[in-house]
């Protein structure tokens, strides 16, 4: 008898799970069930139709029903919402545009995504109130965009999506504003990361507040009100404060959830009962770095969960590995991403983590065209083995961190990084690629030879009962432009006939612009017999960015 595959949800997971299921059996009856009037859409790409870089609304919708048909035998019904599955008959009760209507199946897929989080709040319900997260909410904010011309607009979260509208909005020429209640935007992100994507957003433009929520939308006086009471004009207001899985079906089945909150699935992506598998934003996956159960809701995982999916509910024995939350997002002329577990995370897991910064021209300096690019390596000082990065620039940036992704999956080590054979050539990178070097940085703190301190750590220990001496060996030139306070300034040129000016009997820190001539001194004191001496990863562009974030230091003029 022919394998009846009954799939809930079409996008992402969906409908590669029906294209890949067509592959794998040609005499299957497939049959996808759809809530909303699109299937299989570029979800991603409705904020980049917002902001104009899509011109055609048409190139967001990569497939029809008819399509689906047509080329894989799928029948698809749109409009049309699982209501109920019966996990002992195996069938599930929908309803659609005829009311109420029954699917048997042999093998369900369930891949229904997640839901944006809707804060309940007075004015929530307003007309200038958005959310983007389907084509029809997409449509209604191009409606209202293109008929009340509004002139402001404040976007509540600062994570992805919300920084990407902004951008969308601050192009077609809306005063913005980014409303984050975290410490910093891009909260996955370390803190000096978020600081620094928040000073991009400014240079272009858009205001960020942080550690401030929002109480009200006022849209009488089209304002929103702020929870420690002050107003900011808002003609239109985004929400975009994450994302909760849809589980309301999977609950009623008695499917089990996992401890962070998403469906449970073991690594074939079979749940709790063994004729219902799932993917996507819904599911809970194991972390390749951490080992632990975490929700990833993106695109490429939910892609490949339902490729394996259908692989699986079809007889197959494909294992899913896990994710490592590798993401990226443009801000203007900027790029963020990371891979794997941010140094938090990775102390939060229990690792013996260990931090390397670099700030330097992502290709060859003496070239036209050399843009900084910060880039930070999170690693196990025990092992010397990766678990996660962090990079920032206006170019390069998708390139390391992609790099950066594929030695995590390979569970490759510092020394691997270090020696990585990487394309070189003026207009591509240096000799050294900055993955090299700051892997080779990581090794001299793991080795001893020349050891890091984070700005965090510097900052507990100035607060501790016997603080280190800060020593800044940057320029004269870049001492006078800004220096922490209490520092001691010897330009690194003059360090080795200044030796005797420095205490013996404190640990001493030292620090210069990005890192290396920091090393450079290190490397000088403890060949005179200084035995405390580290250097303050990143330099002082890290120690700004990670005081931007976390205050406690005093930076002066």
């Amino acid at each position: 008898m022919n394998q009846k595959i009954l799939i809930i949800g079409g996008v992402a997971g969906g409908a590669t799970a029906a294209a890949r299921a067509r592959r794998q059996d040609e005499t299957a009856e497939i049959t996808l069930l759809e809530r909303g009037p699109y299937v299989s859409y570029a979800n991603c790409g409705l904020p980049y139709f917002i902001a104009g870089d899509i011109q055609k609304r048409s190139k967001l919708l990569l497939q029809t029903p008819e399509g689906f048909d047509g080329r894989y035998g799928v029948k698809v019904h749109l409009h049309t919402e699982a209501v109920e599955i019966d996990r002992a008959a195996r069938r599930v009760r929908a309803i659609g545009p005829e009311g109420e209507v029954f699917f048997d199946y042999d093998a369900l897929i369930l891949a229904q995504g997640g839901n944006p989080i809707a804060p309940s709040m007075p004015g929530a319900e307003s007309d200038n109130v958005f959310r983007l997260w389907t084509v029809p909410d997409m449509d209604r904010l191009e409606k209202h965009l293109r008929d009340r011309h509004p002139q402001s607009a404040v976007v509540v979260g600062g994570g992805f999506i919300g920084l990407e509208m902004a951008e969308a909005f601050r192009r077609r020429g809306l005063t913005t504003t980014v409303v984050e209640l975290s410490p910093t935007v891009m909260s996955l992100m370390d803190p000096e990361y978020g600081a620094q994507v928040a000073g991009a957003l400014k240079a272009d433009g858009v205001e960020v507040m942080t550690g401030v929520g929002v109480s009200a939308v006022n849209a009488a006086d089209r304002t929103v009100t702020l929870s420690d009471g002050r107003t900011v004009l808002a003609d239109l207001v985004l929400f975009s404060v994450g994302v909760r899985p849809e589980l309301t079906l999977a609950r009623a089945a008695g499917l089990e959830i996992g401890p962070s909150g998403g469906l449970q699935v073991n690594d074939e992506l079979r749940t709790s009962d063994p004729s219902i598998w799932a993917a996507g934003d819904m599911v809970e996956v194991v972390h390749k770095v951490s080992g632990r159960r975490v929700r990833v809701p993106l695109a490429g995982p939910a892609n490949r969960q339902g490729r394996i999916a259908a692989t699986n509910a079809l007889g197959g024995h494909m294992k899913y590995s896990g994710a490592l939350g590798t993401s990226v997002v443009k801000l203007f002329e900027h790029t963020a991403a990371m891979t794997g577990l941010s140094e938090k995370a990775a102390r939060e897991s229990g690792f013996d983590v260990g931090v390397a910064q670099i700030h330097k021209d992502h290709h060859a300096a003496y070239f036209p065209g050399a843009e900084p690019l910060s880039l930070k390596l999170v690693y196990d000082r025990k092992s010397a083995r990766l678990l996660g990065a962090q990079a920032f620039g206006k170019a390069g940036v998708e390139k390391r961190v992609d790099v950066l992704a594929t030695a995590l999956h390979g569970q490759m080590t510092l020394e691997d990084l270090a020696e990585l054979d990487l394309a070189y050539a003026p207009p591509y990178s240096s000799a050294n690629d900055p993955i090299n070097l700051a892997a080779m940085v990581g090794l001299n703190d793991v080795s001893g030879y020349s050891p890091l301190i984070t700005s965090a750590a510097l900052q507990a220990a100035l607060a501790g009962p016997t603080p280190p001496f800060v020593l800044d060996v940057r320029t004269l030139g870049e001492h006078s432009a800004g220096h922490l306070a209490g520092a001691k300034h010897v330009p690194f040129d003059e360090l080795r006939w200044s030796l005797d000016d420095l205490p013996r009997d404190r640990a001493i820190v030292v620090y210069d612009r990005n890192g290396f001539l920091g090393h450079l001194a290190v490397r000088v004191l403890k060949q005179s017999d200084f035995t405390a001496v580290s250097n303050l990863a990143g330099g002082y562009v890290s120690l700004t960015a990670s005081t931007a974030a976390n205050g406690g230091l005093t930076l002066e003029k």
